[in-house]
C-alpha cells in the first residue's frame, strides 16, 4: 500500500486529497507547512509527496528542493491555487525546480489520480480515461 504526504496550509484541501487517495487504498500523512513536512518525510516511508507552494513558515518551492536534495528519487506533484495571479508562474518553478508533476487548483479528482497514477505505476487506479492533467 503506497503511502502518499500531503503538503497543504488548507484544512480542506488535505481532508479532500485524503479522501481521494484512500478510496485508492494508500495511507495518508498530512502536513500543515513544509516544515512539518520534511520532519514526517524523515520519519515515514513515503513513495510519493502532494506539496502546495503558497504555504507559511516554509512554501513550497522551498520544500521541493529540500526534498529533492534529501531524496533525489522522491516522486513530486507540486499544486497552487489558480485563484493566484502567479501561481501558474509558481507551478513552472516548481517543475525547474525538481517536481515531477504539477496541477493548478481547483482540479478534478479524476486529474488528480491521472497524474498520481503516473507517480505510482505499480499501483491500481480507478481513473476515468477522459482525465486530463498538467
Amino acid at each position: 500500500m503506497p503511502t502518499v504526504l500531503v503538503i497543504d496550509d488548507e484544512d480542506m484541501v488535505r481532508l479532500v486529497l485524503r479522501q481521494f487517495l484512500e478510496r485508492q487504498s494508500m495511507t495518508v500523512v498530512e502536513a500543515e507547512d513544509g516544515e512539518e513536512g520534511l520532519r514526517l518525510l524523515r520519519a515515514n516511508a513515503v513513495d510519493l509527496v502532494i506539496c502546495d507552494l503558497i504555504m507559511p513558515r516554509a512554501d513550497g518551492i522551498g520544500t521541493i528542493m529540500n526534498i529533492r536534495r534529501l531524496m533525489p528519487a522522491m516522486k513530486i506533484i507540486a499544486i497552487s491555487g489558480g485563484g493566484r495571479s502567479h501561481a501558474m508562474e509558481l507551478l513552472k518553478v516548481a517543475e525547474q525546480m525538481g517536481a515531477d508533476h504539477v496541477l493548478g487548483k481547483p482540479f478534478t479528482r479524476d486529474q488528480l489520480l491521472a497524474v498520481v497514477a503516473r507517480c505510482l505505476p505499480g499501483h491500481p487506479m480507478t481513473v476515468r480515461s477522459s482525465a486530463r492533467s498538467g
